[in-house]
């Protein structure tokens, strides 16, 4: 078995949008491998903020000093998209307890679809814990820049910011 210096991972999420607490996963990711593949998927349960393609762009813009770093799109599986880089390894972020069970079904479903595929777990720090991309949308509208960027990288913000302002307000009753 070669050394994990030979080694590929494969990080996939939505990043709807990136966080700190995503960037983190990414930063100590690519210290543990040769070269880590962020794969920017869809989650069908949830309606999107960006578009697949514009999370690409945010996770690239926020990644770009990185050499060993590379963010692609994917449909399908994460299995599928692990398999098609040539990877053996799927990098999953966790925060304490609140993905710890949905985290272990989804990795003991995946071992059921590929067997060959293995995951790591990595505990997001402790000041990020509790960062989600539900919790960003729902104080973006609500925070100044400096709080914000407690949360999110400060080179998204803009982007966050206007797509908050695009979505309809709700009626007020």
């Amino acid at each position: 078995m070669p050394d994990h210096e030979d080694r590929i991972a494969v990080y996939t999420g939505s990043f709807d949008p990136i966080s700190l607490g995503h960037l983190n996963v990414i930063e100590r990711g690519r210290r543990l491998f040769r070269r880590l593949i962020v794969g920017v998927g869809q989650n069908i349960d949830k309606e999107s903020l960006f578009t697949q393609e514009e999370r690409v762009e945010l996770v690239r813009r926020v990644t770009s000093q990185w050499e060993n770093v590379d963010v692609q799109a994917f449909d399908g599986l994460a299995v599928t998209f692990v398999r098609a880089c040539g990877a053996r390894v799927m990098l999953r972020g966790i925060r304490p307890l609140t993905d710890l069970a949905g985290e272990f079904t989804m990795m003991m479903a995946n071992r059921k679809l590929d067997e060959g595929i293995e995951t790591i777990f990595l505990m997001a720090d402790g000041e990020l814990a509790h960062v989600s991309s539900s919790l960003i949308k729902q104080i973006t509208p609500l925070a100044d820049d400096e709080r914000l960027r407690r949360f999110v990288p400060e080179a998204i913000i803009p982007d966050l910011r206007a797509r908050i302002a695009e979505l309809p307000k709700p009626a007020q009753p």
